[in-house]
């Protein structure tokens, strides 16, 4: 585990490992009651998903503001709270999440 954590240190710099983990300790304390990493039964959609179809981006903005959002995003209704965190916050769990795949689906090669 300790070669990961530095070969990640490398690859990604320190400071954005620090947001990452800064992140996945939010996303324990504030959103991991709604949603899984890997699979799991809960209420919101597993954050693997996310993490493939939305960008870093998208996913700040739903969780700063979902109920102005949640359409844009393709839901039919607004489930989520919106979560008393600040934008530092908001941003590392989202950096967190984005993490999770390091392939994203509008990465994937169109067939000509």
């Amino acid at each position: 585990m300790k070669q990961i954590t530095i070969l990640l240190s490398l690859l990604l710099g320190t400071e954005l490992l620090a947001d990452i983990e800064k992140g996945k300790a939010a996303y324990t304390a504030n959103c991991a009651i709604c949603h899984t990493v890997n699979g799991g039964r809960a209420m919101g959609p597993d954050f693997n998903i996310v993490s493939y179809t939305r960008t870093k981006e998208e996913i700040q903005q739903y969780a700063e503001n979902p109920s102005s959002l949640y359409r844009k995003f393709g839901y039919s209704a607004n489930a989520m709270p919106t979560l008393p965190l600040n934008e530092d916050d908001l941003s590392d769990i989202a950096e967190y999440i984005s993490s999770l795949q390091p392939f994203k689906k509008w990465m994937v090669k169109k067939k000509i």
